[in-house]
């Protein structure tokens, strides 16, 4: 691989990266996009306070990132919920079915320790392109 294999992808709708990373990588036809935190992009901050709000941001910054590439939701192959309280995981859940219809894609879905910015939920995913 060369870097000439891989592309960036970002979103100015989206939150900018809060640390040396990017919003999404492209290679070949697959899109890695990186944990989104529930930053509101016009704020600059979280504003959302329940893990329910939490999680609908940080799954439209993924809509917002994924976007720019003419993908959905629905193109999402893997996604990654990362919650800073398991007991969230209902309401996490619940909101999460709104934006995910079946097929589903694959998920895990982790307790941590703690997220960055005092966030409740952080969340990946992986994307494919069609041919």
């Amino acid at each position: 691989m060369t870097t000439s294999d891989k592309r960036i992808l970002n979103s100015i709708q989206a939150p900018a990266a809060i640390g040396p990373y990017s919003q999404a990588v492209i290679f070949g036809n697959t899109v890695y996009v990186s944990g989104q935190l529930p930053i509101d992009a016009e704020a600059g901050k979280i504003t959302a306070e329940t893990a329910k709000e939490q999680t609908r941001q940080s799954l439209k910054n993924i809509e917002y990132i994924l976007a720019e590439e003419n993908l959905t939701l629905s193109d999402v192959l893997k996604v990654t919920v990362l919650l800073s309280d398991i007991s969230n995981f209902q309401d996490m859940n619940e909101v999460y079915s709104e934006f995910f219809k079946e097929p589903f894609p694959a998920r895990v879905a982790y307790e941590v320790a703690a997220l960055p910015a005092g966030a409740l939920v952080e969340i990946d995913v992986i994307a494919g392109k069609a041919d």
